[in-house]
């Protein structure tokens, strides 16, 4: 579904990604793990249009859409539930909703959409014409995902969305995330909880300074003395 090859990124003189690959099939969970400034939200931010890399490819359903625009990005069917949530305050719970069905893919089934938001997540129905800034942190988090669902995304790039958050709300969070694979979604994550993003995929890549040192199904990587030495605290 997605195929990322020798990706590279720049800011200015600084390389944050060397060379990245990553594959991700339909209806999967992969995860990307790593030390703060390893280069995850790079890699996340180069898929989703938000950086242009230097070199390589990033093949969506065969088609190379490496340095595309975001918004065109968007209408391919990848979306984004970016790191600290970027809803747009000022705005309402409804008007957030319907920036993310903006999309030409999504106008055409936005009550469709907007009732499967609704009902994954009730409490926005109840805080429809409240100001968005003005939610929880959770609430803000639901708003996100809402937002990208809106889109009718076909991969969720997950940037992390336990950032910030209490215990409990992370817990529902990641329900909301193993809800949506069993949905049929495919998903990429990006998550500072590692013990928890390895339960949740099935596939990990571990980035270490902008580049991939190790792959392979998320089990044996949580099972890995290096990687939980390195990234468990174990």
């Amino acid at each position: 579904m997605l195929s990322v090859r020798d990706l590279t990124l720049f800011y200015g003189d600084a390389q944050a990604l060397d060379g990245v690959g990553f594959d991700i099939g339909e209806g999967e969970i992969v995860a990307i793990v790593g030390a703060n400034g390893a280069g995850k939200t790079s890699l996340i931010r180069a898929v989703a249009g938000m950086e242009r890399p230097a070199g390589g490819t990033i093949r969506f359903r065969g088609a190379d859409i490496a340095g595309w625009p975001p918004h065109r990005i968007c209408n391919t069917g990848i979306g984004q539930v970016a790191e600290g949530r970027q809803i747009f305050p000022s705005l309402s719970v409804m008007e957030n909703l319907q920036m993310g069905a903006m999309l030409p893919r999504a106008r055409k089934r936005f009550r469709q959409s907007l009732d499967e938001v609704i009902a994954l997540f009730p409490r926005l129905e109840e805080r429809r014409d409240q100001a968005a800034g003005t939610l929880s942190g959770g609430e803000q988090q639901m708003l996100a995902i809402g937002r990208c669902l809106m889109g009718r995304p076909e991969l969720i790039l997950f940037d992390e969305p336990s950032l910030g958050l209490a215990p409990t709300i992370v817990a529902d969070v990641f329900r909301i995330i193993r809800r949506l694979h069993e949905g049929g979604m495919s998903i990429v994550l990006v998550e500072q909880n590692v013990s928890a993003s390895l339960r949740l995929s099935s596939r990990a890549y571990v980035l270490e300074n902008g580049r991939v040192v190790a792959e392979g199904a998320s089990a044996e990587l949580a099972n890995d003395p290096r990687i939980r030495q390195a990234y468990l605290g174990l």
